[in-house]
């Protein structure tokens, strides 16, 4: 086989279009300063960014998609002027100044569809909730505009769908603008088993924005990211195993997990059938309800569900087994956010163990690998191959193309790390092999105990620390995250919530996990947004550079 050849050079894909004849400080509010700020304490200098909007005197740090709503509404905000200001902030802080890089491309036709909507609302035809509402899409999703969807490959680069993924879709009809694509751990960290989440080799690494050496988590780093640096009003991020959890947690924003199912899976750089699933990442319980609403297939309205008297009386579950003891600082933030639900009203069962949980973490019998780790595999190799053939002509059309693209493109692609996982997964047979099927049934068999434990005991959901401080960026030696509880739900399908919690050295957040059984969102949402208001403790992120200056 012949190497792809590359139609533009490989640099030109870490560029950010942006709106033909617009500079991104060209804006038409009046915030076009280029000033310095004063960093926060132990953060860095950036230029000024465009917190408010003086002509409607906006607060963009930290605002909702209600108080979005009621400016517009007033007409003292466009769309227009909001997709202006972001794109000045995206500037000033994801390209320069902290450098975050969770922003891989930007739409450009945003300003147009800010003026289409602009144009809706003045005829008086509002959507809904999301009308004129920027938010960012992580790269593994395809849309059906000017942007690529490359999973963060440069073996993708110039792929462009021929249809939204229906989440896009969704977020269309419901007035959404799609300002840009985030970055992501490429391939949805499914390349390499020593990989640094964040980083890909079409948008390089991004970085978390509340200490800047710090992991972002991911595979939805970049969608987290820009949510928490005030980039955008949410995102999509996808997650297999952890991948919105992970790095909600780290840059300290609320996520959600859905059940597998409840969003649409198609058009989505696919891992596995069996775990894959589509959600938000929002600075607010609400903002990630509402955006939920737009995109799940129930069609459903979630922000009926925020409830701030939802804890007391509630029985929830305390899963402390694989999911503590390794970060004091992950429990006390953990045993923190306990007296707060207690506090609450909410009966707390202490040490629940999830049947079968230690077998779900080893290695299957007579096999060198986990379950989970074999259906991954299996599946990936099928699902990319699938996923490949709708893009006509494309010149990737199976997982040993990529491979063999990986190869002939290593200075860029593997720098750091190499493509191990893709290999196992090209070493796997078809869905008919035993093997594949005997992992899959032991999969199952878990998801039906972790079922009966919530109907059997009563529980309205179990309650684990998300995961431990994000760790240093290492991009030689890759990821060293000391624990999360994201698993037991992957690979059941269930949905998870999880909510800023608290920090570790006061500055890197960590969050609650709530987890249901199938289709509980529902309960979820009035649980987690009511432990939201009875500790909210997001905060805006500093840029600090590093934790190696603290005394």
């Amino acid at each position: 086989m012949t190497s792809r050849s590359l139609k533009t050079p490989l640099v030109a894909a870490l560029t950010w279009p942006l709106p033909v004849g617009r500079s991104p400080l060209h804006v038409t509010c009046a915030c076009r300063t280029a000033a310095m700020a004063a960093a926060p304490e132990g953060g860095v200098s950036a230029p000024m960014l465009p917190a408010v909007i003086l002509s409607a005197r906006v607060d963009l740090d930290e605002v909702t998609i209600d108080q979005l709503q009621a400016h517009m509404a007033a007409g003292t905000l466009s769309a227009r002027e909001l997709v202006e200001a972001y794109l000045l902030r995206i500037e000033a802080i994801d390209r320069t100044g902290p450098t975050l890089r969770s922003i891989i491309e930007i739409n450009p036709d945003a300003l147009a569809i800010a003026d289409a909507l602009d144009r809706e609302r003045a005829n008086g035809h509002v959507r809904g909730q999301l009308h004129g509402i920027p938010i960012v899409i992580k790269d593994n999703i395809d849309t059906a505009d000017r942007m690529q969807t490359t999973a963060g490959s440069l073996a993708l680069a110039g792929s462009y769908a021929g249809a939204d993924a229906p989440v896009a879709a969704r977020l269309r009809q419901a007035g959404a603008i799609l300002l840009a694509k985030a970055n992501l751990s490429e391939w949805a960290n499914f390349r390499s088993t020593r990989s640094s989440s964040g980083w890909s080799g079409r948008g390089r690494q991004t970085r978390n924005p509340f200490v800047l050496d710090r992991s972002p988590g991911g595979s939805s780093s970049g969608s987290a990211v820009a949510v928490s640096a005030n980039l955008c009003v949410a995102a999509l991020g996808t997650e297999t195993d952890g991948s919105i959890m992970s790095p909600s947690s780290a840059s300290g924003v609320v996520g959600i997990k859905p059940t597998v199912g409840l969003t649409s899976r198609q058009g989505v750089v696919p891992i596995s059938h069996t775990q894959d699933t589509v959600g938000p990442h929002a600075r607010t319980v609400a903002d990630a309800a509402a955006v939920l609403s737009a995109v799940a297939e129930s069609g459903e309205d979630y922000r009926q569900y925020l409830q701030a008297d939802a804890l007391s009386g509630a029985r929830i579950g305390i899963a402390r087994k694989f999911h503590t003891e390794y970060s004091e600082h992950t429990d006390r933030v953990f045993d923190q956010a306990l007296e707060v639900l207690r506090q609450r009203g909410v009966e707390l069962i202490d040490d629940v163990e999830i049947p079968a949980h230690a077998q779900l973490r080893a290695d299957l019998e007579g096999a060198d690998v986990t379950a989970e780790r074999l259906v991954l595999q299996y599946e990936f190799k099928a699902g990319i191959a699938a996923y490949l053939a709708t893009r006509p002509g494309a010149e990737m059309c199976t997982l040993a193309d990529l491979i063999h693209f990986n190869v002939e493109h290593a200075d860029q692609e593997m720098p750091y790390f190499g493509q191990e996982v893709f290999l196992q997964s090209e070493a796997r047979g078809p869905l008919t092999d035993e093997l594949y099927q005997r992992a899959l049934d032991h999969e199952m068999r878990f998801a039906r105990g972790f079922a009966q434990l919530f109907e059997e005991r009563g529980f309205a959901a179990l309650v684990a620390p998300t995961n431990a401080p994000a760790w240093a960026i290492d991009v030689l030696d890759g990821d060293r995250g000391l624990g999360g509880s994201a698993q037991a739900a992957a690979v059941s399908g269930f949905p998870l919530i999880t909510v800023p919690a608290g920090f570790a050295l006061g500055l890197l957040p960590l969050g609650l996990t709530f987890m249901g059984p199938p289709r509980s969102e529902p309960t979820l949402i009035k649980l987690a947004f009511a432990f939201e208001q009875a500790s909210p403790v997001r905060r805006v992120p500093g840029f600090r550079p590093s934790t190696l200056d603290l005394p």
